[in-house]
């Protein structure tokens, strides 16, 4: 058996006063709120699309929602539960589904270890860094091992 997960996109719509009131799926009620959310093509007040876990209002933590096994989720949940852990490159550490990583290649690292696995320099969003040997370098860790291995970067 297979279960399917599906992301779905969350919308705000206002009310227009001459339309018919719209019925919420999650309490059944007319929706007479100046705003309602649309989300799994059904109307829903805005108090009304919860996740099912953490009952957080999924209409103010993002524009999305998840479902996986007739539950709605927020991403954090969705993650907690259904979500891939794995073990850091740099420290072999397990990270779990929820925490934000970074990638290169197939390695997945831990946001404090993604840094130059030789002087520990962090790299910030722009920098350039190189995967040699599975091990993440600096660019100026990465030219110096091109020196001793007789091999001159070419310069641009």
């Amino acid at each position: 058996m297979v279960i399917l997960t599906s992301i779905v996109c969350i919308q705000m719509l206002s009310v227009q006063p001459d339309t018919k009131p719209k019925g919420c799926a999650g309490c059944n009620r007319k929706i007479k709120d100046r705003y309602l959310l649309k989300a799994l093509d059904k109307y829903w007040h805005e108090d009304c699309l919860k996740c099912a876990c953490c009952d957080c209002r999924l209409g103010e933590v993002g524009s999305t929602l998840y479902t996986k096994a007739n539950l709605i989720l927020c991403r954090r949940d969705y993650l907690r539960l259904f979500g891939v852990t794995g073990n850091c490159a740099a420290c072999s550490k397990l990270i779990p589904a929820f925490e934000m990583v970074m990638r290169a290649k197939e390695n997945v690292y831990h946001l404090d270890c993604f840094a130059c696995q030789l002087c520990n320099q962090r790299f910030c969003v722009g920098d350039k860094f190189f995967l040699k040997n599975n091990m993440i370098l600096c660019q100026t860790d990465y030219e110096e091992g091109l020196m001793k291995e007789g091999y001159a970067p070419q310069v641009r």
